[in-house]
């Protein structure tokens, strides 16, 4: 009788044990991760952000926004610059620092990661040679106009060149969300801000 009764403790904490085991998790990913800690195999962010109705913009922008538009009169660069050009854009600026803007001054279907939306944004100076200042000491920032908005990012700035570009800096900027967003380029003496409109 007694040695019938002997088990009853080891099934009872038996069950208890059972009940306290870890749930299955079904994503390998998940599996890898946990089964290596210092794993970042877990999934990132989707690729395309889940824009809410308070995030809905317009494809065009408003009359709100201030887009920046060509001077009166056009800036031209200088020589070699006042033969070339990228399709559907205008200069703007000075011959101390201008960039291109779209005509219609909306940065659209820009890819998203982490950092936001993603645009490469060219500047030119008089003078500037690619290869001399491989970093050039140009600064970014940015401002949303039409609402609050988390931070922005930029990426430090390298050279490019090109038969339709010529010379240039190049910085890649990262906006957070969608909007009215005024840019600033800053470099050695000179400053240019304009504006776009980021849209989906």
């Amino acid at each position: 009788m007694l040695r019938r009764y002997s088990f009853l403790p080891i099934l009872i904490l038996a069950a208890l044990l059972a009940g306290c085991a870890p749930k299955a998790i079904g994503h390998p990913d998940e599996v890898r991760a946990l089964e290596n800690p210092t794993s970042t195999a877990l999934p990132e962010p989707p690729a395309t952000p889940e824009i809410t109705e308070s995030e809905s913009v317009p494809h065009a922008p408003p009359p709100s926004c201030p887009v920046t538009t060509p001077q009166d009169p056009v800036f031209v660069p200088p020589s070699p610059y006042d033969t070339l050009g990228v399709a559907d854009t205008f200069w703007y600026g000075s011959s101390s620092l201008w960039t291109a803007i779209p005509r219609d001054s909306t940065w659209a279907g820009l890819p998203y990661n982490q950092h936001g939306y993603a645009q490469k944004v060219f500047w030119w100076r008089e003078g500037y040679v690619w290869n001399e200042e491989p970093e050039p000491a140009l600064t970014i920032t940015a401002e949303r106009l039409d609402a609050p908005a988390p931070s922005f990012r930029s990426s430090k700035a390298t050279n490019a060149n090109a038969n339709d570009i010529g010379s240039a800096m190049l910085s890649g900027v990262g906006l957070p969300t969608l909007g009215c967003w005024k840019i600033t380029g800053k470099y050695a003496d000179a400053e240019l801000s304009f504006v776009v409109w980021v849209a989906p």
